[in-house]
């Protein structure tokens, strides 16, 4: 009688560490139950429904989102030119809280103008010349001077 063979010789041979296993054969994903499909596909409708909801609300709600950030835009932009004024152009000079001028564009037959703009010169070395009554100098950092020279009306 023979003796039986020794333990480990009915195990398959062990491959150093580092070495690829060889390949056991395909495997196939666990199922998903029919519930976790419906759950997957709910969250999924939700996320993408919920966003285009968003953009179709923001770009026609007239009241938000779009319409009111030109709303905004469009203010900005009237005060911008209230108090910007360009060459003919007439003005009433008033002192805001820092003692600098402000000037508030008016009709130049109204009571309230007090000059009109005659130029607008650029950079920080430029003086109106004698033609004009009254001038302001602006200047900014980020090198955006220029000086808006009056006459009075």
């Amino acid at each position: 009688m023979s003796a039986p063979p020794p333990p480990y010789q009915n195990h398959p041979p062990q491959q150093p560490y580092g070495y690829p296993q060889p390949p056991r054969g395909p495997q196939r994903p666990p199922q998903r139950s029919p519930l976790q499909l419906l759950i997957t596909i709910v969250i999924v409708v939700a996320v993408f429904g919920g966003g285009a909801w968003y953009v179709w609300d923001y770009n026609t709600n007239p009241n938000g989102g779009k319409a009111k950030a030109e709303a905004s835009q469009s203010a900005q932009a009237e005060e911008y030119k209230k108090y910007n004024p360009e060459v003919g152009d007439c003005v009433n000079v008033q002192d805001n809280a820092n003692g600098d001028p402000v000037t508030e564009i008016v009709d130049c037959g109204s009571a309230e103008a007090q000059y009109k703009t005659g130029d607008r010169l650029i950079g920080p070395d430029e003086k109106c010349g004698s033609q004009f009554d009254y001038s302001i100098e602006y200047s900014s950092n980020r090198g955006a001077d220029y000086t808006l020279c009056f006459t009075e009306v």
